[in-house]
């Protein structure tokens, strides 16, 4: 089995799934490659790591324990807890991906969620910090260490924040009438294109309906800059795509902390899709 093996310590500054921006081992994609597990028709990879890498930072297992899909073909990443070790899972696409429309279709109560819990569906890139802030674009799950926060969907653009400023432009809590879709099965979508980025939500298993969430950022916002690790990227509005920009799928721990109710955590995902530009 490959391996996608990350070893950086990393702070979680507000919002965002941060990893880390040194390279991981160059690994040729070709249409026939295969990964660690199939699932909704992509190849994927396992993260794991034996020491806390980010995002949190946190162990992360390939275990079966960890990540599985069912025989009725949904994902389920778990964070568990071993011996004492809480460890969490990641999923990194062996397509690569760019422009285009990402579909993740969830069947897990994401509202009532600890409050270190974070559920990430995003794009990344390792290799296009300086150019582009890692290419990420997110959808995720969490109240950010606020246990009174019930409004955990958060879509992003990066760059999130520059310490101490938060640029919340880029990153919102959009608002819903009800949390009830969350708590089931729900369809999350972000369109990514050169000029704007749209994010929608809809009750169901389909992208089809009203959304009953939505958030849009367009290249008429301000440049920003991604400042990790004591690196600082170039200033970027929209992030761009590179030639590794791949789709990832984690549920993590915020600063590697323990769940505060000391409970393990599943996410079940029915499906994901990905449509170029």
């Amino acid at each position: 089995m490959q391996k996608i093996v990350t070893i950086l310590f990393c702070t979680v500054l507000f919002f965002g799934c941060k990893q880390t921006p040194l390279p991981e081992p160059i690994v040729p994609i070709g249409p026939e490659e295969k990964g660690d597990i199939r699932f909704s028709g992509f190849e994927w990879w396992f993260k794991s790591s034996t020491i806390p890498v980010g995002p949190g930072p946190c162990i992360f297992s390939d275990s079966s324990d960890n990540i599985w899909v069912d025989a009725q073909g949904m994902l389920h990443m778990k964070i568990t807890n071993r011996n004492g070790q809480w460890q969490c899972a990641e999923l990194v696409s062996v397509k690569e991906m760019g422009y285009g429309t990402y579909t993740f279709t969830t069947a897990s109560n994401v509202v009532d969620i600890d409050q270190k819990i974070v559920v990430g569906l995003f794009t990344w890139d390792t290799y296009s910090f300086q150019a582009q802030a890692n290419s990420e674009i997110d959808i995720e799950f969490a109240k950010w260490d606020d246990p009174t926060d019930t409004l955990t969907l958060t879509c992003s653009a990066q760059p999130v924040s520059h310490w101490p400023v938060k640029f919340t432009e880029r990153s919102q809590k959009p608002p819903m009438a009800s949390l009830e879709p969350l708590r089931g099965v729900s369809t999350h979508v972000f369109e990514w294109t050169p000029s704007i980025v749209c994010w929608k939500s809809y009750t169901g298993d389909q992208a089809s309906g009203t959304p009953f969430a939505t958030f849009e950022f367009t290249s008429n916002n301000v440049t920003r800059t991604k400042i990790e690790g004591g690196n600082v990227s170039n200033p970027i509005v929209i992030p761009a795509p590179s030639d590794s920009t791949n789709a990832r799928i984690n549920t993590w721990l915020l600063f590697g902390d323990a769940p505060v109710n000391g409970q393990e955590f599943e996410l079940v995902l029915k499906s994901f899709d990905y449509k170029p530009l």
